[in-house]
């Protein structure tokens, strides 16, 4: 029986991924449901493809657009807001694989699990905003969460089969992004098109802003505290240009684990998709047998300001993980407007937090209510920096 793949934001690069992976083996796997924010004609197209039993376009300007173009299928079309939360909570799939930006995200992991519907996961603000109740839900309903970041997926690996007391340290790597050693000085000046691109990885944009301001690390961070059930103080962050060891794990014995490959999304959605067995991803293994330089470094905190602000916020209440995650999808979204320089984006998220009430959400309808302020104040905090 083929496994039923529904994707959440199949037009981004890790949905796009997710579907070069099972278009190698569409003997095993059967694509369920496709969903888009705004890139209709890529979903029409993968609608075509793949034929799911529906699709949603959550920009309601091109539902009509969507429609006509299938309508001489079978498929099902959805549209909104409303749309996608419908089709992330069917039990009619064997796994979700959970590709939305931002806090787009959440109340469609939460819907997922409720279905008791496995989830691969690369949602970090999922976890960031929401995390303690995920966990609970997950425990409820039986669900499991299979993460596809590449650092949080390399761990994962690491620990399968290890007894968790015999944990030292879990290592977070990251490749510094395109400033690791660019001049501090000049930062001020650096540019959208040069905060996109990135020298290892092909990511969307807000994903590819978060890397170069070293955000991204940050909030996997947060996110590592809840996958794997540990403090942050237990998390280190270290700098790997070549992005070929994906994380670590450090145990008490004084051995360390890494998992190893190919800076290559597919690697970590296959590993989600196809436990506790494996699958041709399509990556190329190293090369060993040519010259393979692996560097690492601690982080330089100065040039990278946000890796302490998550550290701290890591440690504390739910109220401040929201207010970190809106205050940052406000000000990247500013940035690449030009309406922001690049380090006023980290001047508008700690303005956000100093604001902050600490307070733990214990609902999701808490989590929604307190990232709509956090995005109106983080909103006026951008309105003074332009």
């Amino acid at each position: 029986m083929k496994k039923r793949v529904s994707i959440l934001g199949s037009t981004g690069s890790i949905g796009i991924n997710t579907l070069k992976i099972l278009m190698r083996l569409e003997d095993e796997f059967e694509v369920t449901c496709l969903t888009a924010n705004t890139n209709c004609n890529l979903l029409i197209d993968q609608a075509k493809r793949f034929n799911p039993e529906s699709v949603c376009i959550v920009d309601e300007r091109s539902f009509k657009k969507v429609k006509n173009a299938l309508s001489s299928t079978d498929i099902e079309i959805f549209s909104g807001r409303s749309g996608l939360l419908d089709v992330s909570q069917r039990d009619n799939v064997d796994i979700v694989v959970n590709a939305l930006v931002g806090a787009a995200g959440m109340e469609p992991t939460i819907n997922t699990i409720n279905s008791g519907v496995d989830v691969a996961l690369a949602n970090k603000e999922s976890l960031v905003m929401a995390g303690r109740i995920i966990k609970s839900k997950l425990k409820e309903k039986g669900s499991r969460i299979f993460p596809i970041d590449s650092e949080h997926s390399a761990i994962w690996h690491c620990l399968l089969g290890e007894k968790f007391e015999d944990v030292g340290r879990l290592i977070l790597t990251g490749s510094g992004g395109p400033f690791r050693e660019r001049n501090i000085n000049e930062f001020n000046n650096i540019s959208v098109e040069e905060a996109l691109d990135h020298p290892n990885w092909q990511m969307g944009k807000k994903i590819s802003i978060d890397s170069a301001t070293m955000m991204n690390k940050g909030l996997e961070l947060i996110e590592a505290c809840f996958l794997f059930g540990v403090g942050s103080e237990f998390i280190d962050i270290v700098i790997h240009p070549q992005s070929i060891v994906h994380s670590m794990v450090a145990f008490k014995d004084g051995s360390v684990l890494a998992q190893m490959g190919q800076p290559d999304m597919r690697t970590p959605i296959a590993s989600a998709l196809a436990w506790p067995s494996r699958m041709d991803s399509g990556v190329k293994h190293l090369d060993f047998e040519n010259s393979l330089v692996l560097d690492f470094q601690p982080p330089d905190r100065d040039r990278f300001p946000l890796l302490t602000t998550c550290r701290r916020v890591a440690s504390a209440g739910q109220s401040e993980k929201v207010v970190l995650n809106a205050a940052n999808e406000v000000a990247v979204e500013a940035f690449l407007a030009h309406r922001i320089s690049f380090t006023a984006m980290t001047s508008v998220i700690e303005a956000s937090l100093d604001e902050t009430i600490a307070m733990e959400l214990e609902s999701i309808e808490a989590v929604i209510a307190c990232d709509e302020r956090a995005r109106a104040k983080a909103s006026e905090w951008v309105n003074r920096w332009c």
